[in-house]
């Protein structure tokens, strides 16, 4: 007699787990608040090659040597 709730046993089932689902979302975004959000100044235009190359020197993943050495690359090359 496992078919006695049916259908209305099916939905709440089904209402149960989703609301659990959103639940858990809403405390792990809660929780941690800005880590899924992306940078909105990079969504909104496309950066050039130069500006690139400012953050990536700006964020310490490239040496000065490394980034003068780019900026004249990027000067020879027209860009």
């Amino acid at each position: 007699m496992m078919m006695g709730f049916g259908f209305i046993g099916m939905l709440a089932m089904l209402i149960f787990w989703i609301l659990i689902i959103v639940g858990a979302v809403w405390l792990l975004k809660s929780i941690f608040p800005g880590v899924i959000v992306s940078d909105s100044r990079d969504d909104k235009r496309s950066m050039n090659a130069r500006e690139i190359l400012d953050h990536r020197y700006a964020r310490g993943e490239i040496t000065r040597e490394q980034f003068i050495g780019m900026i004249e690359d990027l000067e020879s090359t027209g860009k």
